[in-house]
């Protein structure tokens, strides 16, 4: 019998003034049986740095034909797409040919290093691709508040994000590689 996915609450408060959003998100989130808190998490910081209206978790681990999150335009096409983790380079052409822009979030650590050194020759082509490094011991600071229905508070000025979650706190500085 295969197992099923764990779904999640998240109501996730947003203040980014950097780009002058402000808006709160009830938010679903099936965690797949493989997923782990972190990738979970990571999935969470992510849409809070792109957070829109129109920004949707999409099926992710479920369908190889899909990112992570996606925003589309009114005409259906791919505004946004949001890949998660180590793309390899025919992923990461996909991602910019379907989407206006293209982004990878990692948060492994040494293993994101370790990827981007193997694929930023290449993907300093793609002009529309943006690669952002979370730090690990964040995600993994806020994989240790998890809950099964979460009140996630996101800060978002000069680039670094302050998150309350629960009765914890976490501070984030992203990388921006490319």
């Amino acid at each position: 019998m295969a197992l099923k996915a764990t779904v999640f609450k998240a109501e996730l408060q947003v203040s980014d003034l950097d780009r002058h959003y402000y808006a709160t998100h009830n938010l679903t989130l099936a965690r797949h049986p493989s997923e782990t808190d972190e990738r979970m998490m990571a999935r969470l910081i992510a849409f809070a740095l792109f957070a829109d209206e129109a920004l949707q978790f999409t099926k992710g681990l479920c369908e190889d034909d899909e990112p992570e999150l996606w925003q589309k335009n009114l005409s259906d096409e791919i505004e946004l797409w949001v890949e998660l983790g180590h793309p390899d380079e025919k992923r990461l052409r996909k991602a910019c040919a379907r989407g206006r822009q293209a982004v990878v979030i990692c948060y492994s650590g040494s293993a994101a290093e370790i990827w981007w050194q193997g694929v930023k020759g290449k993907a300093h082509t793609l002009d529309n691709l943006q690669v952002i490094n979370l730090p690990a011991l964040g995600i993994a600071a806020l994989a240790a508040l998890v809950e099964r229905s979460m009140r996630m508070q996101v800060t978002i000025q000069d680039g670094e994000l302050w998150i309350g979650l629960g009765e914890g706190s976490v501070e984030l500085t992203p990388e921006h590689w490319q």
